[in-house]
């Protein structure tokens, strides 16, 4: 379409285009079509595609997707090339699992690796940073888990999917508080553990009277709060 032939008030251009109206009604037989196949290539693709998804099925779901809509909106691109596009996407996607599933190290590569993220109640810092996640990302998670303090989870994980997994000790600990710093109220009702302290950063616990002067052990941070119980 040249230039001159594009005016802000050609409604009829701008809501229908410049297909003729037949190609409405196929183009309601190409939706139903291409909903078809992608339910097939979801089936073949196994169960874990109506989950959440790891990046190796993000990227066959994107490439799905861009392959389908050329097709369901233009009027001069075919079906059958999705349909060999989508067998590609499908045949590739069976060999990852099928591969992933004999190699470990093919499948830590290719699907991502478990990582702990938090570990008796102190995250791990290198963790979250290999995890792209910031400190609050994390507390978030844990807030949403209906845990109160850092003490509490024995282990958190984050999934090759990226789904978070949190374990919890059974009796009470104390730890780092992960209620907002915004909620004083919230955070001022909270048991306070006597005589423990616990790293602002990493929520290492430390026995003191009074909070320590000294750096955290653990992730050389400065910042200490008094470590509560729930």
């Amino acid at each position: 379409m040249k230039p001159e032939d594009i005016h802000l008030t050609d409604w009829l251009r701008i809501l229908v285009g410049e297909v003729p109206v037949s190609f409405y009604l196929e183009a309601m037989l190409r939706v139903v079509f291409i909903y078809v196949l992608l339910l097939v290539c979801m089936r073949l693709m196994g169960s874990r595609m109506g989950s959440v998804l790891t990046r190796n099925e993000m990227v066959a779901m994107v490439s799905l997707a861009a392959a389908n809509g050329v097709a369901l909106m233009a009027p001069d691109r075919g079906l059958l090339p999705v349909v060999v596009v989508a067998a590609i996407i499908v045949g590739y996607q069976r060999l990852i699992a099928w591969w992933a599933l004999r190699s470990k190290k093919f499948e830590s590569v290719v699907l991502d690796d478990v990582r702990i993220l938090v570990q008796d109640g102190c995250l791990e810092l290198n963790g979250l940073q290999n995890s792209v996640l910031s400190r609050e990302q994390m507390l978030s998670k844990l807030r949403q888990a209906s845990v109160a303090n850092l003490g509490m989870v024995q282990r958190a994980y984050q999934e090759a999917s990226g789904s978070f997994s949190i374990l919890t000790f059974t009796a009470p600990r104390p730890g780092l508080s992960i209620l907002p710093t915004e909620d004083t109220a919230f955070r001022d009702e909270q048991q306070k553990a006597e005589d423990q302290f616990a790293c602002a950063s990493c929520g290492h616990l430390e026995s003191d009277k009074q909070a320590p002067a000294h750096q955290c052990t653990r992730c050389g941070e400065q910042e200490w709060q008094p470590a509560v119980l729930g």
